[in-house]
């Protein structure tokens, strides 16, 4: 059947011209086995009506969905990686695959690809993806989703019965191909290469698309003073993540200039972690020898990063008015820091000054007495209301510190956010919902030891809970789907 009456596809990016992307196809699979489908947001972009068969045509077999890409794109890009520029990167083992717009806001989304084959980018690679990888990109965005952060979300997951060589776990090892829903494609990188090759052509037309397509409000008749609202809402958005980010206690872990996109969304989910406690040298890579991408560096890589993009855009503006831009990324990212851990604590604004205040004394707080993350805001979310639960709770010892005293007095004063339900089930347990290292690999071992999914399936319903207690579910009801059950 076709997608629902109400699906809006788009082909956006093929306004840009073949100097952006290459038409690419699809490698064959001798298998799709569906693992994973997201149907919350599959309802929310016309796709929920797909039969599992026409879902693994169309996301295992990249036929093309109606009214967008006759066929993919592997989209051309640069970046610093680990600050080392690299003129050869671009899409080598993805492309995208099809764009259509969200339901709820009218925003156009990208269905693009990870495994999906080799591309002219893959510089010798296999251009596939290990099931692992899979999995563990489905765990990151369900939990940033769950936690209020901006993140692409994975879409589906096929297995694709190939058998791959990997040096950095066991092999052979599954492969499969995952498809994300992002909200935009466009990198820094894709900036960077435009700026590389000197072609102030094509940079003029990127920056006119981007603007047109994603920040319509922003436009300026005058190319400079529009490169410049660009890149300062590039900044707010960037900074906003970062704060996002930060009070979920998460490490990106790759922060290179081709994974961070203009949008302001949070993707590409590589060698991740959480946080078991605030710690501002905690690492996510095991290659980040220096600490360079570590817990407590983000913003500064992520304002580095956002320079990398000033320095794209000096040929359609003057340098005074791209360093004015820039400097709103400082104060964007205290005002959203401080919002966030509000919103993570369930509590409404009591003024700039009293927000900051209580953010500094819980940091503070966290850094001291090295507290479990997401335990304490967990026992504190609604603030003073859930004093008793926290003091009922398993981290009642850590609350007796000298350095939660500032904190409680900062709180006093604060109001619960209108509509918080603290009778909500998640809230009657003693612990939170956590994603923790130790936790994804008790996850993948049953599927690699016994092809054993109900560890992963258990998970995601417990996150998605967590995330109907904050209220940051995507907000569409899941409609059945012959062949489906449980959060699939």
């Amino acid at each position: 059947m076709p997608p629902s009456p109400v699906y809006r596809p788009a082909m956006r990016h093929g306004d840009l011209g073949s100097e952006f992307f290459d038409v690419v196809r699809a490698a064959s699979f001798p298998r799709h086995l569906l693992r994973y489908r997201n149907q919350r947001w599959a309802e929310r972009v016309g796709l929920g009506t797909l039969t599992e068969t026409e879902w693994l045509d169309h996301f295992g077999r990249f036929e093309p969905l109606q009214g967008s890409f006759p066929e993919p794109l592997a989209l051309r890009y640069h970046g610093h990686q680990f600050r080392s520029y690299n003129p050869d990167l671009g899409d080598g083992r993805g492309f995208l695959f099809a764009q259509l717009h969200d339901l709820r806001d009218g925003r156009l989304l990208d269905l693009a690809t990870k495994g999906s084959g080799q591309t002219p980018w893959s510089r010798h690679a296999d251009g596939r993806l290990t099931l692992k990888g899979g999995v563990r990109e489905i765990l990151a965005t369900e939990m940033l989703e769950a936690l209020g952060v901006e993140t692409s979300k994975s879409f589906s997951l096929v297995e694709t019965g190939e058998e791959l060589e990997r040096g950095d776990e066991p092999s052979p090892t599954r492969a499969s191909v995952l498809v994300r829903l992002s909200h935009s494609h466009i990198r820094i990188g894709t900036f960077q290469r435009l700026l590389f090759r000197d072609d102030s052509s094509n940079l003029g037309k990127l920056l006119d698309y981007t603007v047109e397509t994603y920040f319509p409000g922003l436009w300026r008749d005058d190319r400079a003073q529009r490169a410049k609202a660009f890149l300062e809402e590039v900044c707010r958005r960037v900074a906003r993540m970062g704060a996002e980010w930060m009070t979920a206690g998460f490490v990106h872990g790759v922060l290179n200039t081709d994974n961070i996109n203009v949008t302001g969304e949070s993707f590409d989910y590589g060698p991740w972690r959480f946080l078991p406690a605030y710690d501002p040298a905690f690492t996510a890579a095991y290659f980040d020898q220096t600490g360079l991408y570590a817990f407590g560096r983000q913003p500064d890589a992520l304002l580095w990063n956002l320079y990398r993009l000033a320095e794209c855009l000096l040929p359609l503006a003057p340098q005074a008015e791209l360093e004015a831009a820039l400097a709103a990324f400082e104060p964007a990212l205290h005002e959203a820091f401080a919002a966030h851990l509000l919103r993570r604590l369930g509590l409404a604004s009591a003024g700039p000054s009293r927000d900051a205040a209580l953010a500094r004394a819980l940091w503070t707080f966290l850094l001291e007495s090295k507290a479990p993350f997401e335990q304490t805001f967990f026992d504190w979310y609604g603030g003073l209301a859930s004093a008793r639960r926290a003091q009922e709770g398993p981290s009642l010892s850590y609350y007796a510190h000298p350095a939660f005293e500032p904190v409680l007095a900062a709180m006093d004063g604060f109001t619960p956010v209108q509509g918080l339900n603290l009778d909500d089930p998640y809230f009657a347990g003693a612990r939170p919902c956590t994603m923790l290292i130790d936790e994804v690999e008790a996850i993948w071992d049953p599927i690699a030891a016994r092809d054993d999914w109900s560890a992963l399936e258990t998970k995601i319903e417990a996150i998605r809970a967590m995330g109907r207690a904050y209220g940051a579910e995507a907000g569409v009801d899941p409609s059945p789907v012959p062949g489906q059950a449980g959060p699939f």
